[in-house]
């Protein structure tokens, strides 16, 4: 199996105003409706804040509607 982080690209965990997170490359420009969280790493260590951080998978507007 290919190490994920073999290729060498670098990654910055980005999230939207719902605060789903994701990761993108640190060469491309940072999708519309989304922002840097000022973490940026390999594709592991970037997957691996977002496991920790991203604890709730409902959208934000959801939790609210909710009362969470």
């Amino acid at each position: 199996m290919r190490d994920e982080d073999e290729d060498g690209t670098r990654f910055t965990v980005v999230v939207n105003h719902e605060e789903q997170y994701s990761i993108w490359p640190t060469y491309r420009d940072v999708p519309s409706g989304w922002r840097e969280v000022g973490v940026t790493g390999t594709k592991s260590e970037c997957l691996a804040h977002v496991e920790t951080v991203w604890t709730d998978m409902r959208p934000l507007s959801l939790r609210r509607a909710m009362g969470v």
